[in-house]
């Protein structure tokens, strides 16, 4: 019914409805006045990559909950990744040490969120060489950054820090993020969420990313890319 919806410009009336998609009340059917690459356009796969090897951290509370939220949505696919999970060696770099598998999440993806806590004013090293892995992946694809910290700021430092990263990615990054300050404060000892005020706060970080991410897959899928010189 969403598609229908969408196609209609959601009318007032079922009669309406009917009028909008071209059909007179009583015809049985309105699948063949639907664009079929609206009723067959996959969802959005977006996975959330949390971006600290320590393990009982407080950013593993965040991740949860942002992952929790973006299952909510309809017309998106996620699923959880720990970098101190991905086979990754210590004696190479980049492509040199690329995993098949994580590649290929990355190559299918249509977005990315990173939740990462800030240490020392930046990034966990293990993140960056974990992202390094993949190049041509990430190219022309959103991302958004949830920052976490202990202290107010909420990781501000440590987005500043990754921006020139996606962009040398090649990833796209929304302006929208979410900063987790005084993260201890925001969640239980089970991993609750205490502070409700951050529910809303994820949606609207979740909003731009969708909508940035489907703009992006369009464009991939439509636009012939620049050439090479």
């Amino acid at each position: 019914m969403l598609a229908i919806y969408r196609s209609c410009e959601l009318p007032a009336a079922a009669g309406e409805l009917l009028l909008g998609c071209g059909l007179q009340q009583g015809e049985s059917s309105i699948s063949g006045k639907i664009d079929v690459s609206v009723k067959m356009e996959r969802p959005l796969f977006i996975p959330i990559i949390l971006g600290t090897a320590r393990q009982g951290r407080q950013s593993e509370n965040v991740a949860r909950f942002v992952f929790e939220q973006t299952k909510k949505r309809v017309d998106v696919e996620t699923e959880l990744i720990y970098v101190r999970e991905l086979p990754m060696r210590l004696d190479d770099a980049g492509e040199q040490m690329k995993d098949a598998a994580f590649s290929a999440t990355i190559e299918r993806c249509d977005g990315i969120i990173l939740v990462v806590p800030e240490y020392n004013h930046g990034y966990p090293g293990l993140l960056k060489h974990a992202l390094d892995m993949n190049l041509k992946e990430y190219i022309h694809k959103a991302v958004g950054i949830c920052g976490v910290s202990a202290g107010p700021f909420g990781g501000a430092r440590v987005i500043e820090g990754l921006l020139p990263v996606m962009r040398e990615l090649g990833l796209v990054t929304i302006f929208e993020d979410v900063n987790f300050g005084k993260v201890q404060e925001i969640f239980d000892e089970e991993g609750r969420l205490l502070d409700q005020s951050y529910v809303p706060r994820v949606d609207k970080f979740l909003n731009e990313l969708i909508w940035m991410a489907r703009v992006l897959r369009h464009g991939r899928k439509t636009i012939a890319g620049v050439p090479e010189e």
